[in-house]
């Protein structure tokens, strides 16, 4: 089965076809960094953390970008409050950015551009765009894109551009030609955040950084172009009318986003108190365990983030866990290394090839632990290519990595009592029982199920793992 993308450029899935054979470059709008990343954020960074898998399992070759927005009014304004360099405070947050996409599991893109080094690049690209009639100059030192003069403008959001026009507001003292024109380049006092450029000194407008990196990253025409559910208008739509603009040519051929995520049902907000940052999640709930919630719903579909969520995830994800206990030694292979006639490995790759249907794939796993179940008890001679089956497709996903005993054992969001502790029980409960004193060996084994302890005795001697 070839592999099919939903893209929103068409409205519709498509056969996936690289520009080059075996190759993919592929480019996500990353984030603005003047605060901790949010759950949002994370649904972005797992999303195509996945995609990138699959694909490179599927043997393609992959160049994967994803930008940093290290200049904008909210970063300016905050370092100006902090009373730092607004280079501060982007360093930092930028360093918080990447720990928490290491915690989830998340792999660092290939390329990772920050506006600031494409200051040139930018300017260039205004000029460019002045010289085709594209953009003008305002008096003040604005640059602003000519936006009717596009014929496709709209064609990514499905948005009319005389729709656009009649519902646009003119405030007093606008100096555009058209309420819809947008900045390219925003004036500022030599004293502000600004670099010189022919029209006085200035920083760039959001839009036109991704112009300028994709091109210097990937050319004027790539496979891939992803972001999240708020970006198709404008930032996306914008893009699209300035490349093709300055190149002349076809800006990104497939373009993917990620669906919402609400809270409770409700819309992630500051004001409601909803709002959580990956740090906060991550205190509570293992890192797999989140990175599972976001894996398990279709990368457009929107997600519902809440307790019981999580706590189901949790149960789901130890499940495949037990399953693969006893089978450490067992390592994970790519995808394209299993032969085409192994039936959970097709099942999967079928999901996966259409539109990276995650739902689906994780189907495909539990009905690989239920047969590695059977073939564990029964000790049959293929257990370990199932296990080794299992932890390929789950590795695709970016699940199943930790050591089996650690994952079980975590201890996050406060947990009452420690390893050491039940360790300590344990032993005891093995005491009692050489002992005969059976009474003691229930009480202790109670005493562990009310803090959420469950012992499980096998061959091997009693392992424990928390709800």
């Amino acid at each position: 089965m070839a592999l099919k993308i939903y893209s929103t450029l068409s409205n519709s899935k498509q056969e996936f076809v690289p520009l080059e054979e075996g190759k993919i470059r592929m480019y996500v709008c990353g984030m603005t960094v003047y605060d901790y990343c949010h759950l949002g954020h994370a649904r972005v960074l797992v999303a195509f953390d996945v995609i990138t898998k699959y694909m490179r399992a599927s043997g393609y070759d992959v160049t994967y970008v994803r930008n940093i927005t290290d200049i904008d009014d909210k970063i300016i304004n905050r370092a100006a409050d902090n009373g730092e360099a607004f280079t501060d405070l982007t360093d930092r947050f930028i360093a918080f950015m990447h720990e928490d996409e290491k915690a989830l599991g998340v792999a660092r893109p290939d390329i990772e551009p920050r506006a600031t080094a494409y200051i040139d690049e930018i300017i260039a690209m205004t000029q460019n765009l002045i010289e085709k009639g594209y953009a003008y100059a305002c008096d003040n030192g604005d640059v602003y894109y000519r936006v009717a003069k596009f014929e496709g403008y709209g064609k990514l959001s499905n948005k009319n551009p005389e729709e656009l026009l009649a519902g646009a507001r003119i405030e007093t003292g606008d100096i555009k030609e058209d309420p819809r024109d947008f900045a390219l380049w925003k004036s500022a006092n030599v004293d502000d955040v600004s670099w010189p450029s022919p029209w006085g000194a200035g920083r760039p407008g959001w839009h036109i950084e991704c112009s300028a990196m994709t091109k210097c990253c990937l050319g004027e025409t790539f496979d891939i172009h992803g972001g999240g559910p708020d970006l198709p208008f404008p930032h996306h739509e914008n893009e699209i009318a300035q490349s093709e603009a300055a190149n002349d040519k076809e800006f990104a051929r497939y373009w993917m986003h990620a669906g919402a995520v609400r809270v409770d049902g409700e819309k992630m907000s500051k004001s409601l108190g909803n709002f959580f940052t990956i740090r906060e999640i991550l205190e509570k709930y293992h890192h797999e365990v989140v990175r599972y919630v976001l894996v398990r719903s279709h990368y457009r579909s929107p997600i519902n983030y809440s307790e019981e969520n999580l706590k189901t995830a949790k149960v789901e994800l130890d499940r495949l866990y037990t399953g693969i206990r006893g089978y450490e030694h067992v390592k994970a292979l790519d995808l394209c290394e299993f032969d085409d006639e192994n039936s959970h490995v097709k099942a999967f790759r079928e999901a996966m090839d259409d539109d990276f249907n995650t739902a689906l794939a994780i189907s495909v796993l539990f009905e690989a632990v239920r047969e590695l179940n059977t073939a564990t008890k029964q000790q049959a001679d293929n257990a370990d290519d199932l296990a080794q089956v299992l932890k390929s497709m789950a590795a695709t996903l970016g699940l199943l990595l930790e050591n089996v005993d650690s994952y079980m054992q975590s201890g996050l969001g406060g947990a009452a009592i420690s390893a050491e502790q039940i360790d300590t029980l344990i032993a005891e409960r093995i005491q009692a029982k050489a002992d005969r004193n059976f009474q003691r060996a229930d009480e202790v084994r109670d005493l562990l199920k009310e803090q959420g302890v469950v012992l499980e005795d096998g061959a091997g001697g009693t392992t424990w793992r928390r709800e």
